[in-house]
């Protein structure tokens, strides 16, 4: 009788406990003021939607929103609505409340600056954590980032969509052998208050460094015959990156078994899905140093436009920014 009892009992807690993993994560938005917001949350709330991505729902918000930025200014309100009302996203006062009833967390503000400061009540609260392109508005904070997100053991991670084109993933994952030489070219829009790269340059710098990895030494900013940003880096044993200013998303790199077109964008929902494994699992899938290396690029591109287009190591701007 005792035994039937205790495996009872066992297949009780082995139901909870499937019940429970199968349940979906409570998602937090912080910075309700971009275009993913309401992508992202239809992506995963929407069992309607061809790329619907389960296993997480949107529940809760902090509204954000930067007065000096135009394009955050004016749409934070408009996107907000559509969250509380098409959605059923309930609006927090502050982060601090809003991460009590939330199991992971999206930073989307399109300002990369108060970015380190919104991750701060997240990362203490031990709450998963994927933020959105730029991770932050400069090299200096997203080294901070990741110092808090080290010391408190929390996962956090950064990727613009562009990584996830079946194209890039392709070749990351060997389709064209070792790669020697690649150029990934995207628009290039600048916002004054970041550095020239990070707040639009980053989905095509964030292709080239999908197939290229890590390693970067160098960085060489010029312009191309019609006068779009180009800037060349050097990595080690010999390899090149290239990115490119332009209108659309193109791409090429060139391996030691061949070569492949790169930079198309394939949506959202290859990166949403990212996220929701990453909260699942505990692993993030971009390392930290990649992410690193990729805006200590931007930010040396930076230096060598105010050099007059001189090279520029990595491990100048990794220092002046506190590594």
């Amino acid at each position: 009788m005792l035994m039937k009892s205790i495996l009872a009992a066992v297949a009780l807690l082995a139901a909870l406990a499937q019940t429970l993993a199968a349940a979906d994560l409570r998602i937090g938005m912080i910075g309700l003021d971009t275009s993913h917001v309401p992508a992202f949350t239809d992506i995963l709330n929407n069992p309607q939607n061809k790329a619907h991505v389960p296993g997480a729902k949107v529940v809760a918000a902090f509204k954000g929103g930067s007065p000096d930025i135009a394009s955050s200014r004016d749409r934070v309100e408009g996107f907000t609505k559509t969250l509380v009302e098409k959605y059923g996203v309930k609006i927090y006062d502050s982060i601090e409340e809003m991460v009590k009833h939330v199991d992971a967390v999206f930073i989307e503000s399109v300002d990369g600056r108060p970015h380190l400061a919104q991750a701060i009540p997240v990362i203490k609260a031990r709450k998963p954590l994927f933020i959105d392109k730029p991770m932050a508005g400069s090299l200096k904070d997203v080294l901070e980032i990741f110092r808090l997100a080290k010391e408190a053991r929390v996962p956090v991670w950064s990727s613009s969509s562009l990584r996830y084109s079946k194209a890039a993933q392709a070749v990351r994952g060997g389709s064209v052998g070792k790669v020697n030489y690649a150029e990934a070219a995207s628009p290039a829009s600048l916002e004054p208050s970041h550095p020239d790269l990070f707040w639009y340059g980053v989905h095509g710098c964030e292709s080239l460094f999908t197939v290229m990895g890590t390693g970067c030494e160098t960085v060489k900013r010029g312009t191309t015959a019609d006068g779009k940003i180009e800037v060349t880096g050097k990595w080690k044993g010999g390899r090149t990156g290239i990115f490119r200013e332009a209108k659309g998303y193109t791409g090429v790199a060139k391996g030691d078994k061949g070569e492949a077109a790169i930079g198309a964008y394939d949506g959202y929902a290859p990166l949403v899905a990212e996220a929701i494994k990453a909260f699942q699992t505990g692993v993030v899938p971009v390392s930290p140093e990649e992410t690193i290396e990729l805006f200590a690029f931007m930010e040396a591109a930076d230096e060598s436009k105010r050099r007059g287009g001189a090279e520029v190591s990595l491990a100048e701007v990794l220092k002046k920014a506190g590594k």
